[in-house]
């Protein structure tokens, strides 16, 4: 399988660098975004990225502010959805843009189902990975735990096991060697030759500063928009972020969107798995 990639960037509003890499040629489809979560970047994709590019679609899979190789924001305050929308639809204006195929993990789908509710036709096929309208209060609870703690870490073993302490319930069936892979991709060798997180830490500001009892946006009406297109939706079977509930009214919602349950996840699903893999196939097929 082809990994290769071009290494390219764009300018947030506020002149922030943005990373974002560049699988494919341009061509008459229209391109595949890949959208990570909170605390990830794109080193998540670059699996699936390489095995979409490989079958002829463009993938673009940007770092959020604060993540990978994009600056660190001056002010945390704009580590928050809005922003990071505004942040994709400037890089979407540069490569001139209309329509793509949106892959959302987490945050991303979040963002995906927003950009549905503003702009439903600029989406021409998306899958959300373990996310929802509805977000289980645990699941975000669970998040806060491990959220901006800067730890840091001698070598990639250590890593490794310190991710296996937070994450084992979600990921049971995973290996040391799974776990030094995950370790890769949402870490980085530090100056000081120690391995940390690879974000910001003050992303956690705008997300422990947000008031609990706050009335959360509908987001059903921008989920509602996707359905009308070819949609897949995954959801890791041991999820604390996406309930068995909420992804049984999402199916009926929207009756045509094809399923992917990963029983051995939580959250969430690499889209490494080879079901989730057949899927996206699927899913790419049927995008005119």
């Amino acid at each position: 399988m082809s990994t290769e990639y071009s290494e390219r960037s764009w300018q947030s509003a506020e002149g922030l660098t943005l990373y974002f890499r560049d699988y494919g040629e341009a061509n008459d489809r229209p391109p595949v975004l890949c959208l990570h979560g909170l605390t990830r970047n794109s080193k998540d994709f670059e699996g699936v990225a390489a095995h979409i590019a490989e079958q002829g679609w463009r993938v673009i899979v940007p770092d959020m502010r604060g993540r990978g190789k994009s600056d660190y924001a001056e002010d945390s305050a704009t580590y928050a959805v809005p922003n990071y929308i505004g942040d994709v639809l400037a890089l979407l204006e540069q490569e001139g843009i209309e329509k793509f195929v949106s892959i959302g993990t987490s945050m991303g789908g979040l963002m995906t189902m927003l950009i549905a509710q503003a702009m439903p036709h600029r989406i021409a096929a998306a899958l959300l990975n373990d996310i929802g309208p509805v977000v289980d209060p645990a699941g975000i609870d669970k998040i806060r735990t491990y959220l901006g703690q800067g730890r840091s870490f001698p070598t990639w073993m250590h890593a490794a096991r310190a991710l296996e302490e937070v994450h084992g319930e979600s990921h049971p069936s995973f290996d040391t060697e799974d776990w030094i892979a995950m370790a890769k991709r949402g870490m980085t060798v530090c100056s000081n030759g120690r391995i940390a997180f690879d974000y910001d830490m003050k992303i956690a500001d705008p997300f422990n500063d947000a008031d609990e009892n706050a009335v959360p946006p509908d987001l059903w009406p921008g989920f509602e928009a996707l359905a009308s297109n070819p949609l897949l939706l995954v959801r890791g079977g041991l999820s604390a972020l996406l309930s068995a509930d909420a992804f049984a009214e999402m199916q009926k919602r929207a009756p045509n969107a094809d399923v992917v349950v990963v029983e051995d996840a939580g959250h969430a699903p690499t889209l490494d798995e080879p079901e989730v893999r057949t899927a996206i196939d699927s899913l790419l097929a049927s995008v005119k």
